[in-house]
């Protein structure tokens, strides 16, 4: 497995919408285990093709929990309730901060490294990383959604909660 490099803003990969992956084949499961790599050495929850310079819609995440490692290829969010909001920084935005408000619930749609549809369902951090993952897909950043920037020292602050 490889360390990829990950892109940083401004790129124009990361504000445009990815196309659909259409090719299930070893290459998708090698991308799919350097971009996981990636994400677990740069200390990240998730990691979008963009966000290495290709323009596909494919995704992991993790957030250190049961869940585990997810790969989300072609991922739709089909439905979404409720509310959070919460501090998000991004991979792609080196010491950026700030709160975002999200749905709070969200059933996605995707398909995974065969190309078999599947749904989860996630709430809470996961929903909002699945969330700001899926938005990098569709040319979407968190700084369009930012309510509030927070500077280091009040991250700390929000860490200790």
């Amino acid at each position: 497995m490889a360390i990829l490099t990950i892109v940083k803003h401004p790129a124009d990969i990361l504000e445009k919408e990815c196309e659909l992956v259409t090719q299930f084949d070893k290459k998708l499961k090698v991308l799919l285990n350097d971009m996981y790599e990636t994400m677990l050495s740069a200390d990240g929850v998730g990691l979008a093709a963009p966000q290495i310079g290709i323009d596909q819609q494919i995704a992991v995440v993790d957030i250190g929990d049961d869940t585990g490692r997810l790969n989300l290829i072609n991922p739709v969010i089909i439905e979404k309730s409720g509310e959070q909001t919460d501090v998000e920084g991004c991979l792609s935005f080196p010491g950026l901060y700030g709160t975002v408000s999200r749905p709070f619930y969200v059933k996605v749609q995707a398909q995974d490294v065969k190309g078999r549809t599947f749904y989860i369902e996630a709430e809470d951090y996961l929903a909002r990383a699945i969330q700001h993952e899926i938005d990098h897909l569709h040319g979407v950043l968190f700084t369009t959604k930012v309510l509030k920037y927070i500077d280091e020292e009040e991250l700390e602050g929000y860490e200790e909660e």
